[in-house]
């Protein structure tokens, strides 16, 4: 049911492309319940006027290889699960393609279950 964007700078190889987009995936699977198989995602790269950021916001030092993670999932989750996951997406981004913790950036839109349609024009977590 999550929805990932995931926009980074532009010239990244595909492989650090996909190591990005797993490391979120399997966070989301490890501490927020989010089914193996639900997996839709959209990476955008940006050249450098194109991803905008500030580089010292609260004290943390951001590069240029900053990673803004917007993911939009259904609305409830516990605020211990959301710091579970935070913690855990710049966990494995830090073990796999290796990306400081301070260049990766979560934002959450948790949104109402009837709010999705996954395909056939249907409402499938609307009920009946």
């Amino acid at each position: 049911m999550p929805l990932v964007r995931i926009a980074l700078r532009q010239g990244k190889p595909a492989a650090h492309r996909r190591a990005v987009a797993d490391a979120v995936h399997r966070a989301m699977v490890e501490t927020i319940d989010v089914p193996p198989q639900d997996r839709f995602q959209v990476i955008t790269e940006h050249p450098a006027d194109g991803l905008v950021y500030d580089p010292a916001y609260l004290g943390i030092q951001r590069t240029d290889d900053v990673v803004l993670v917007q993911i939009t999932l259904n609305a409830g989750r516990t605020l211990e699960k959301k710091k579970a996951l935070y913690a855990r997406i710049a966990d494995l981004l830090a073990e796999g393609p290796g990306l400081r913790r301070e260049d990766v950036f979560v934002s959450l839109v948790e949104v109402p279950r009837e709010n999705w349609s996954f395909g056939n024009g249907v409402a499938q977590y609307a009920g009946a």
